[in-house]
Parts: structure tokens; C-alpha cells; sequence
């Protein structure tokens, strides 16, 4: 039953929540309650994860699962139409239209193809449309979020998915310690040469490895692969275990 000492509650975590956008200032069980209160006010069923939280910028914010977008094309009747694609300098952009309660809205997506071949530029094709539905789907019923398709292009650096108790609220992970984001050093050039020189010891092309790049780490070269990735990838290739 709600009374007015909860809606008193209620509005003072939503107050927080707009004031200093950062939900790791709000105290474990606020965060309980204002997950619970966000999903309710949306219709969405809590019991799914539909939101995930990360921190982004040094700020702990939520982000929408593909939970999240598929139970709000239905509960809210929207229905999406893609209305182009093209490609343009490398460029693979998807244009959807969403239509609800007579409301329209467009949004786009976008990945790049350039040098993808054979599955994983066809992956790639399907990640943007993914993007554009998700997108619009966001758009039209008014969450200006993040979706989960769009948190793996944001550089390393500046984002970290945190583990949140579902339960409690409370934070398990060490990053809120920490006062600036952690250095993340990317590939060098050795590890570059060694990538294509093994890979071609080990018999595999270099579609091969842009392939297994692309599906383990959804990145279209190996220029954006971080040092830690970059051995990793090294380490399938000796093991042979590329295209396994």
C-alpha cells in the first residue's frame, strides 16, 4: 500500500538521481528501490535483469538489455519498419522507423565493415540493424539510454559493466575505489606483425583472424585491440584454436 512517507522516499532517491546523475551516491537500498520503481513505471518485469549498470565516466548509471527493448516493443505497441541501408566510406548505417499510439520516431545504426569479409561483416550487418531497432525502441518511449549493443564500442577506459546485488543494492566490484579510470594500453606493433606471422605459420589467412577478432571482442582490426587482447588472440593461434 503506498502511503506518503513512500512517495516522500520515492521522490527524494528520484531527486538524487537527477541532481548528480551517478547512482553509486545513492545508498544500497535506494538503489533497490528506484530499480524496482523504474521498472514499474515502465511496465517491465524486474525478475528479467532488464537493466544492467556500468560505470561510465566514473559514474554509476543503468543500461538497457535486449530484455528491456523487446518487453517495451510490446508492452507499448511499438512496431519498427528499417527505412534504409547503405554503406558509406566503410561505413554500414541502418535507419529504422518505430510507429506507437500514433508517434513516429528514427534512429539510426552503425559499424564498421571496412575489410570484414564473409561471416563476420555479415555479423557486423546484423549488429547494426540491432542497434538502429534498439535504438528507436528507446527513443519512442522515451529512455535516452544506452543499450547493450552500444556499451562494447565505448573505448575500455571510460566503461566497466559493475556487478550489482539484485537483492541488497550493494556494489561488489573495486572500481568505485578507484579515483580514475585505468589505463587500458593498446596492441603494438610487434604483437601486430606476430599476429599475422603466426597465423600464417599456423596455416590460417588473415580473414581468419579478423573473424575471431570480430566474433571473441567485436572489433573490425586488430589496431583496436588492447595489449591483453592482442596476446590472447596470439595465444588461440598457437594453440590452434582460431576457427574452433
Amino acid at each position: 500500500m503506498t502511503t506518503d512517507l513512500t512517495v516522500k522516499q520515492d521522490s527524494a532517491i528520484i531527486e538524487q538521481v537527477i541532481l548528480h546523475g551517478n547512482l553509486a551516491e545513492l545508498t544500497p537500498g535506494d538503489r533497490v528501490i528506484y530499480y524496482g520503481r523504474l521498472c514499474e513505471s515502465m511496465g517491465l518485469n524486474p525478475l528479467t535483469r532488464p537493466f544492467e549498470y556500468i560505470m561510465l565516466n566514473n559514474k554509476l548509471t543503468l543500461y538497457a538489455r535486449k530484455d528491456a527493448t523487446d518487453q517495451l516493443r510490446s508492452i507499448k505497441g511499438v512496431s519498427i519498419q528499417i527505412t534504409g541501408r547503405e554503406v558509406t566510406e566503410g561505413v554500414y548505417v541502418v535507419s529504422a522507423k518505430a510507429t506507437a499510439g500514433g508517434r513516429t520516431d528514427e534512429s539510426t545504426g552503425a559499424v564498421n565493415i571496412d575489410n570484414l569479409k564473409g561471416e563476420a561483416r555479415a555479423n557486423a550487418m546484423m549488429k547494426a540493424e540491432t542497434k538502429a531497432k534498439r535504438r528507436v525502441t528507446l527513443s519512442i518511449v522515451g529512455l535516452g539510454w544506452l543499450d547493450e549493443s552500444e556499451v562494447s564500442d565505448i573505448p575500455q577506459a571510460d566503461v566497466k559493466v559493475v556487478t550489482v546485488d539484485k537483492n541488497t543494492g550493494e556494489i561488489a566490484d573495486t572500481l568505485l575505489e578507484q579515483t580514475e579510470p585505468a589505463a587500458v594500453e593498446m596492441v603494438t606493433d610487434a604483437q601486430r606483425r606476430k599476429i599475422f606471422a603466426s597465423a600464417k605459420q599456423h596455416g590460417y589467412t588473415e580473414d581468419n583472424v579478423r573473424d575471431y577478432i570480430f566474433k571473441k571482442f567485436v572489433k573490425a582490426h586488430t589496431a583496436d585491440l588492447t595489449k591483453v587482447e592482442a596476446s590472447s588472440v596470439i595465444e588461440a593461434i598457437e594453440k590452434c584454436e582460431l576457427c574452433s
